[in-house]
């Protein structure tokens, strides 16, 4: 490699190494790169957009909160299940938590001798006690099934209430299209007068809208009017009554209108037929393939398809554009001639048979609204909850756990109910053939297995596609439903929030007044390489503060402790490399030896001793505490990213100074002087 080349390179470091600097720095401190976008826009208006800001995760002793500690009990549960059904309370707490906006809770399970812990620390709870509340509920296992009872008419006062409201709507926005109609100006109304809060402060403007958007009837009202047009007369919509303005037109997403013919097998999704295995379900298309004609399409779908809605349009799917489908069959009908029958694509419900009866270019149109909203039936009498409640519970469930079936091999969850349990769910099965039923737990569903026969013998297994650590964690969460593992609050813990911005404040003087003490030293002691080590320290810095904000390390007391720590190593490893340096100086090396033999000499030293401080954060992370992991975890981090940038960062940087000295020249700004000897 020539001399240009390698010079090349070091310059693509450094270029490198500032880059990698100013990422970091915007992503650790967006606020004030912000400030700066901020002031350019408003100096040189250039519509910069604002970097996203992410804040550092604090732990408990930061940021304040809970600290509890739960002790299960499993007496009554079979011995050497005790873990998971634990493990099944562990999952049931955190959806809890999550569920009163605590998204960074920590939830741990424990044990200390005979006795199954469950820790959790709550950073920045204001009401501990509900929190409390909800933790220590036993969690809920429900069986429902699908409501069809009808949902109830309007009152005549409710039916009243909404005519008037309706009534009065269409006079506001009668007066107001005769606003515009007088000369006022489309966009003021808007901003003033329009409903649509999501387009109103943009003067009504809704940017483009296509056939399959929300706007179905403002978009048919668009297609016959011209670029400027207001509309004469209110447009009626679902939301309301609407004041149009169009502005232009431009070539939206092609659409292709299509039917199909559906062949699913036992196993397949949303498959409720188990006529065919999927070796006969291939068959089967392809034979209707094989017969399948632009004429005799629909009669062979209705014959054939498993496709529920075949009863109702004989396999004809209507247009649609991109996104509508799954990939496997969008590509084949996308890729197909107009009029061409596409034989056996596969999809996770079957396969199919897709004729393609025809294509289009479709319009999107600019259009501006204003909206004065009207009222429905649906708004004062919410739609009906779709699942009802049976009387199976969880606790008629005796144990679930994971099994295969043995045809397929698929992952499923078998379910063991009690003698009642049992009874119930013959009832609830033989009134639901062909239907789902949902299994909820803590209000959430989980399942909704569609029934397929009468059981009658307590026994189910609920099948679909989830793989095997799915299917685990679905059987710990029934067990953990379905057994009594009550938790008992043994231990309770509140941290002031004034306490943890203290902690923050003191632990930041403290890091910065250190850092800078650092950077001082190495500045008097070691000239320019101190120089270097400072820009090498200060994108270490910034590059862990990056990395822990990225991957999400809780930051805590520890925690700050570890990175202030890794930063001493990382001077450490530069202290030992300018040693090194300083003696090949004093024995008569040239610079570029001398920096390339400081280097390999130093490294050695550097390797052992954060080889064996890394040994002991890992043992730290493995049997310590939280607050010792933490701790442990920025320290490791803090070492690994010290060795790169001492070894890197700082190698780099020299190489490219060390060519501004001559050969004999910058001694003393090089840490060393040069023997008397060599000097002549």
């Amino acid at each position: 490699m020539t001399k240009g080349n390698i010079r090349g390179k070091i310059r693509w470091g450094i270029f490198g190494i500032i880059a990698l600097l100013f990422v970091s720095g915007v992503f650790v401190a967006p606020q004030f790169f912000n400030r700066g976008i901020d002031w350019a826009n408003n100096t040189i208006h250039l519509g910069l957009p604002h970097v996203s800001e992410r804040d550092f995760r604090l732990g408990l002793d930061l940021q304040g909160g809970a600290h509890l500690v739960y002790e299960a009990d499993t007496s009554n549960i079979p011995a050497g299940e005790e873990a998971a059904a634990v493990e099944g309370v562990r999952d049931v707490i955190e959806k809890r938590i999550n569920g009163i906006g605590v998204s960074e809770a920590q939830v741990q399970t424990t044990q200390v001798g005979e006795a199954r812990r469950i820790i959790v620390e709550l950073p920045g709870v204001s009401d501990v006690q509900q929190a409390i509340s909800m933790i220590g509920a036993t969690p809920i296992l429900e069986f429902k099934e699908i409501n069809d009872t009808p949902a109830r008419e309007l009152t005549i006062d409710e039916q009243k209430q909404m005519d008037e409201y309706n009534k009065d709507a269409k006079t506001k926005a009668t007066d107001l299209l005769k606003k515009i109609k007088n000369g006022a100006k489309f966009e003021d109304v808007a901003t003033e007068s329009s409903e649509d809060t999501n387009s109103k402060n943009n003067g009504g403007y809704l940017n483009y809208i296509n056939n399959q958007s929300q706007y179905l009837e403002l978009y048919d009202w668009a297609q016959t009017a011209k670029e400027g047009d207001i509309s004469k007369t209110l447009v009626s919509s679902t939301e309301g009554y609407n004041i149009l303005k169009r502005g232009a037109e431009r070539d939206g997403e092609k659409e292709v209108k299509a039917s199909h013919i559906l062949i699913c097998y036992k196993g397949a999704q949303n498959c409720n037929s188990e006529t065919y295995s999927k070796e006969e379900a291939l068959a089967k298309a392809q034979e209707i393939y094989n017969e399948a004609t632009a004429d005799n399409f629909a009669q062979l779908a209705k014959d054939n398809s498993t496709d529920p809605s075949v009863a109702q349009n004989n396999g004809d799917l209507g247009w649609f554009g991109t996104g509508q489908m799954v990939p496997a069959f969008e590509k084949a009908v996308f890729d197909a001639e107009k009029g061409q029958i596409i034989g056996t694509v596969e999809t996770d419900f079957g396969f199919h048979v897709i004729y393609k009866k025809d294509e289009r270019n479709t319009k999107e149109y600019e259009l501006w609204r204003i909206l004065v909203k009207t009222e429905k039936a649906t708004d004062i009498l919410p739609p009906p909850d779709p699942w009802k409640n049976t009387d199976l519970s969880g606790k008629n469930l005796k144990h679930s756990e994971v099994v295969s079936d043995q045809q397929t091999g698929a992952v499923q969850v078998a379910l063991n109910f009690d003698n009642d349990g049992k009874n119930l769910f013959a009832d609830i099965t033989k009134r639901n053939v062909g239907k789902q039923v949902a299994i909820f737990l803590d209000n959430d569903i989980i399942s909704a297995p569609t029934v397929q026969t009468v059981i009658t013998d307590g026994r189910a297994v609920i099948s679909g596609s989830f793989n095997l650590q799915d299917a685990k964690l679905l059987s710990q969460r029934l067990n953990a439903g379905a057994l009594p593992v009550p938790v008992n609050l043994i231990s309770q813990e509140t941290v002031g929030a004034t306490l943890g911005a203290k902690s923050v404040s003191a632990s930041l003087f403290a890091g910065v007044i250190g850092v800078l003490l650092v950077m001082l030293f190495m500045l008097i002691y070691y000239r320019l390489p101190g120089l270097l080590s400072v820009i090498t320290l200060t994108l270490y810095i910034t590059l862990t503060l990056a990395i822990f904000k990225l991957i999400g390390v809780t930051l805590t007391l520890a925690g700050i402790a570890g990175f202030i720590l890794s930063i001493g190593m990382a001077v450490d490893a530069n202290v030992l490399i300018f040693e090194r340096l300083k003696e090949e100086l004093r024995e008569g090396k040239s610079l570029k030896a001398g920096v390339e033999e400081g280097f390999k000499r130093a490294w050695s030293s550097i390797r052992d001793s954060n080889i064996s401080t890394l040994i002991t954060c890992v043992l730290l992370i493995w049997f310590g505490t939280s607050f010792v992991q933490g701790f442990a975890v920025t320290l490791g981090i803090g070492v690994l990213l010290s060795m790169f940038s001492a070894i890197t960062i700082t190698r780099v940087m020299l190489r490219f100074v060390v060519p501004w000295f001559k050969k004999r020249d910058g001694g003393w700004l090089f840490v060393g002087t040069f023997t008397n000897k060599e000097q002549k």
